[in-house]
């Protein structure tokens, strides 16, 4: 049977394993692309370039710009840093877009 200090224990162990997560958007191989809707409108996405997002028959995966602070991985072995973890996403949460925004093809990003 478990007791409180069991408890507390596996709290810090599950706060560890959750630390110990890659955040994708702070790895090098997250890359943005622009996906084309009608002729003259694109949406921003964003894509692994190591490859290790993949669909269930086998296609690359591409994610909605604004969800991407929310992507994170247990391990990574493509995972390369950007820089501070916690500054930069901290950063990019304030700048992305809270939704999905259909951009004009005459627009830079």
């Amino acid at each position: 049977m478990a007791d409180a200090n069991d408890s507390v224990l596996l709290g810090d162990s599950e706060q560890q394993n959750q630390e110990e997560k890659v955040y994708c958007a702070n790895c090098k191989n997250c890359k943005l692309i622009r996906v084309e809707g009608t002729a003259e409108r694109f949406r921003l996405r964003v894509r692994c370039a190591a490859g290790k997002w993949k669909k269930k028959n086998g296609g690359e995966k591409y994610y909605k710009y604004f969800t991407v602070v929310r992507r994170k991985e247990p391990t990574c072995d493509s995972y390369i840093p950007m820089g501070s973890e916690k500054e930069f996403l901290r950063e990019l949460k304030r700048e992305l877009p809270t939704e999905d925004v259909e951009y004009d093809a005459a627009t830079q990003y």
